[in-house]
């Protein structure tokens, strides 16, 4: 699998409230974790899935049992992690002016870009199809 897995399609894979959802992405993480496929997630995301799963839920996780997610997805070699520079920054901003889309959605775009990664599994359909190059998939909409 040559591409990102953006922050909602993970933290579904832990949220009780939401069984159905949570069946389709828990399938994609845990076949990550298994080796069956490998991945690729942006420091942002691993900073935006904590804080996703420590406030947005309807019954948000403890901070240690996120903590735990998090820290098992940095010390797995199924998750290539991309890290990012003042370069991407500047990109994501060109790129938020440009489609008028979320600044750190951009900045998840960028990073894609500069790593050659033009695939990202999101929910978010409507700001990433603007990005010229990428391809969405939204394995909550089959």
């Amino acid at each position: 699998m040559n591409a990102i897995i953006d922050t909602n399609i993970i933290a579904y894979a832990y949220d009780l409230s939401e069984p159905l959802k949570r069946e389709k992405c828990l399938q994609i993480v845990q076949a990550i974790f298994e080796g069956k496929k490998t991945a690729y997630i942006t420091n942002q995301i691993l900073g935006e899935l904590f804080y996703t799963l420590t406030r947005n839920f309807n019954k948000p996780l403890e901070k240690e049992a996120s903590k735990l997610i998090v820290s098992s997805i940095i010390s797995s070699n199924n998750w290539t992690k991309l890290d990012y520079d003042s370069k991407t920054i500047d990109k994501a901003i060109n790129l938020s002016n440009n489609y008028n889309i979320s600044f750190w959605d951009c900045v998840i775009s960028a990073t894609m870009i500069e790593n050659s990664i033009f695939t990202i599994y999101t929910e978010n359909e409507k700001d990433f199809n603007k990005i010229p190059g990428i391809k969405v998939i939204n394995p909550l909409s089959v």
